[in-house]
């Protein structure tokens, strides 16, 4: 059999800065995970897409060049590079560097969402559905750790809820979707005292056309099932978003089961390597099966 080798990241960074013309000396590793980001000298950030995912890749990029032509305050890619540069099978894009920032409010957040529900649909860009399934099932049948109970059960809801989904009660009418919004993928810059910082929207790997409710249901559990805000902020959510509450609409528990086996199947994809994942894999699983109590205590990766 024949091992495939792959280069280190800092190779492949490298290799990218020779082609798009970019001095990589002195980079510093900023986050090491699904994509590896580096920040350079003068103002760029080169985040290092895994093998295959090119497709991701210049989603993002046509995302992002989008969104600039909206005028939609969104983290901006370098015009003068090549987007994104392939090396090795791995895409590299390259990114303006955000100054210091925080994460959003969930007032900002869904003031940011609402705005973003509202930009016409791009016929510029061949946007697919959104798909809330999609991975699902590999992490599922790859995950070492279950017990062949839990794998039926897991395949069994998967199921069930593709069902569901293709039955979802009428909802807001179908608009471009984040797809992974939360409070960490829209950050707001610091700012000199008197001045009225604007959120930013970050990570564009999961765009589509899709229900709006998608990107309301991480907020919206956070609330009902984990008590990770308080009733204040998530009101303060609701109204900044327009008014429209997710947990209201008849959809809501299918979406939010979706999301919450998504969290679940993100630590199984971990759990193989990982004893810490694996624990907490199985009590997300625990807390899916009806054998916790909510509000739910999920430990962060």
């Amino acid at each position: 059999m024949t091992v495939e080798v792959r280069l280190p990241a800092r190779d492949v960074l490298e290799q990218a800065g020779l082609a798009a013309g970019v001095n990589v000396e002195g980079a510093e590793l900023v986050r090491d995970g699904s994509n590896i980001i580096y920040r350079l000298r003068g103002g760029i950030v080169a985040r290092i897409g895994r093998s295959g995912t090119e497709a991701t890749a210049r989603l993002e990029v046509d995302v992002s060049a989008w969104l600039k032509r909206c005028l939609f305050p969104a983290v901006r890619l370098v015009p003068t590079l090549l987007q994104p540069t392939m090396i090795d099978g791995r895409p590299v894009t390259w990114w303006n560097f955000l100054p210091k920032h925080r994460p959003a409010t969930t007032a900002e957040l869904g003031l940011t969402l609402r705005n973003f529900h509202q930009l016409p649909m791009p016929d510029e860009l061949d946007l697919a559905e959104v798909d809330p399934f999609s991975g699902l099932e590999a992490k599922i049948s790859r995950a070492d750790i279950l017990s062949e109970d839990d794998r039926l059960w897991l395949t069994s809801t998967l199921d069930d809820l593709r069902a569901e989904f293709q039955h979802l009660p009428v909802g807001v009418p179908p608009t471009v979707v984040h797809g992974d919004a939360w409070q960490g993928n829209v950050v707001v810059p610091d700012v000199p005292i008197g001045k009225n910082p604007v959120p930013i929207m970050l990570d564009f790997e999961n765009v589509g056309v899709g229900h709006p409710e998608w990107d309301l249901i991480s907020v919206a559990v956070d609330r009902t099932d984990f008590e990770r805000i308080t009733a204040d902020e998530y009101a303060e959510f609701v109204t900044s978003y327009g008014g429209y509450d997710v947990t209201a609409w008849e959809g809501y528990r299918t979406l939010a089961s979706i999301r919450e086996l998504r969290w679940a199947c993100f630590a199984l994809s971990k759990a193989n390597t990982s004893q810490r994942a694996a624990r907490e894999a199985h009590h997300r699983l625990a807390c899916l099966r009806g054998e916790v109590p909510r509000p739910w205590r999920w430990e962060a990766f």
